[in-house]
């Protein structure tokens, strides 16, 4: 419970504090402190010795509060090394109480705390804003050069691909859908299912731009040449875009 052990006199005084002051205001305070941390407090009872307070032949000790209500944030032992011991947040009232001073630091030492809560956390904000804007860099940067087109070699240029989508894809991620699939044999789906947004909208447009090619009668390489350049100019546009982030 983490309960201050008091010196003997003023454990006296708590002891008196508590059975000779008996406020109303305190047994409010010790009681509802109970009826949050103690989940066996007989909340009847204290609302019984709650009434009765402030009366003239009202008496209550601490072992009384004890035995009626199970209070847990008071301890009363007997002999020697006896005395009257209550959890932390009961002898800060109890301290209060004595001591309008001992009231005016506790205030004063809970704002300085709460000033240093708020420079951390102010501190740890601004950490996390850089620390994320750090990481969305990484993020783009790596999204950049794994997505933008490499322009293709004369020999990837000059090879006749059996179907018009292989030399699509050829253009936009510089294989064939075999290819892929050999060197990803335990992905399911194919080439174009693990495309990303802007892989996808640049497809469209380039089967488009093909179509139109194929009716100029361009050859199959200048037709793929051309295709690959424009992949790789819309790719980094659209990556650059940051509006089209904001649809996903």
């Amino acid at each position: 419970m983490g309960c201050p052990n008091f010196p003997d006199s003023v454990s006296k005084s708590f002891e008196k504090f508590i059975t000779e002051h008996s406020l109303k205001s305190t047994i409010e305070y010790i009681g509802e402190w109970e009826a949050m941390y103690n989940p066996i407090f007989n909340y009847t009872e204290f609302g019984i010795i709650k009434n009765a307070a402030g009366s003239n032949n009202f008496v209550l000790s601490v072992k009384m509060w004890i035995e009626k209500t199970g209070a847990i944030g008071l301890t009363a032992k007997a002999g020697r090394y006896g005395g009257t011991y209550a959890h932390k947040d009961i002898a800060f009232h109890f301290g209060m109480w004595i001591s309008p001073k001992f009231q005016l630091l506790l205030v004063k030492e809970y704002q300085r705390l709460k000033v240093d809560e708020n420079d951390r956390l102010k501190l740890e904000w601004n950490f996390q804003r850089i620390l994320s804007k750090v990481n969305y860099r990484i993020h783009t940067d790596a999204i950049k050069e794994n997505l933008i087109p490499q322009e293709l070699t004369k020999s990837q240029i000059t090879f006749i691909y059996a179907s018009e989508d292989d030399l699509l894809n050829m253009a936009l991620f510089g294989k064939t859908a075999s290819q892929w699939r050999t060197e990803n044999p335990e992905t399911s789906g194919n080439i174009r299912d693990m495309a990303s947004i802007e892989q996808l909208v640049v497809l469209s447009n380039l089967e488009s731009i093909n179509a139109l090619l194929i009716l100029q009668e361009m050859p199959t390489a200048k037709r793929l040449l051309q295709l690959n350049q424009v992949a790789i100019t819309q790719m980094k546009s659209l990556l650059n875009n940051t509006n089209l982030s904001k649809l996903l």
